[in-house]
């Protein structure tokens, strides 16, 4: 019976450019990375670009990965400079969708409302999808990173320090901070014609 490899050793066999290493590794990984790059760039073939790209860095220069870190945070983090130096790279606006969003966000930011096919409900949802959009994109880039892999890819606080190289009371504080900058973006932009009901409750948006 052939024993499952662990990460360590696949990457010391990449290093000294054993058969079938650098393979497993892409079959372990390569859908992982490949999903995160379309979460960030909203773009089957920027995503797909990036996917090559990271493990050509993957091949060529792993002999910089450091194991005092997992090799999954590692890889992480280099699909997400990736991903975003492929979208600065084409000068074009990410977004995110609704349906990435946590439940527990989109219940807040949607609301209650049953009257799915009310044309006056349906008008303002797809006005709060723009909105949210556009909050997500107006983030700062580090805190866009964040809010991506804590609220919208489900990573841990724990999980989260270790890809970006922060401490977890910093992924903390920038995680609330983007959270407030959402806020205040959505307030504003609905208080012109949302009921004060609506108002107050992005007020009240938090992820557990």
């Amino acid at each position: 019976m052939t024993t499952r490899k662990t990460d360590i050793e696949l990457v010391k066999g990449v290093t000294n450019r054993e058969e079938g290493c650098f393979e497993e590794l892409l079959s372990r990984y390569g859908s992982k990375v490949l999903n995160l790059a379309m979460r960030i760039t909203r773009n089957q073939e920027d995503a797909e670009d990036v996917l090559q790209e990271v493990f050509i860095t993957v091949f060529k220069k792993v002999e910089s990965f450091q194991h005092k870190a997992q090799f999954s945070s590692w890889l992480y983090r280099v699909a997400m400079n990736s991903s975003f130096m492929k979208i600065r790279s084409r000068n074009r606006r990410r977004t995110v969708s609704m349906e990435d969003v946590e439940p527990t966000i989109k219940q807040n930011w949607v609301g209650n409302r049953t009257e799915m096919f009310d044309v006056d409900f349906m008008s303002s949802r797809h006005e709060l999808r723009t909105a949210i959009q556009a909050a997500v994109e107006a983030l700062p880039e580090d805190y866009r990173a964040i809010f991506i892999l804590r609220d919208v890819d489900g990573l841990s606080n724990e999980a989260v320090s270790r890809v970006l190289q922060l401490s977890v009371p910093a992924v903390k504080s920038r995680l609330h901070r983007s959270r407030l900058l959402m806020r205040q973006q959505l307030k504003s932009h609905y208080e012109a014609f949302c009921s004060g009901d609506f108002v107050a409750d992005l007020e009240t948006i938090h992820v557990v």
